[in-house]
């Protein structure tokens, strides 16, 4: 599986994902606030299936190769 989330991407991913499943567990949202594991599982596995579809990457661009000419 490819890497299609950077850094910061998945740093607010984990965070806000994070936020929702707390407020839910306090009940302050609903069970709704469940949703929040969506964002947090894309954030620990850093893919995004949405991303792969609307050929979206956050991830930053890997300047060094490993291919010696």
């Amino acid at each position: 599986m490819m890497k299609n989330i950077g850094n910061t991407d998945r740093a607010l991913r984990i965070f806000i994902g994070s936020l929702l499943i707390l407020l839910s567990l306090l009940n302050i949202i609903g069970p709704l606030g469940w949703l929040g594991l969506i964002p947090v599982a894309t954030g620990v596995f850093r893919f995004c299936p949405a991303y792969g579809i609307l050929k979206l990457n956050s991830c930053p661009v890997d300047t060094h190769s490993t291919d010696t000419h």
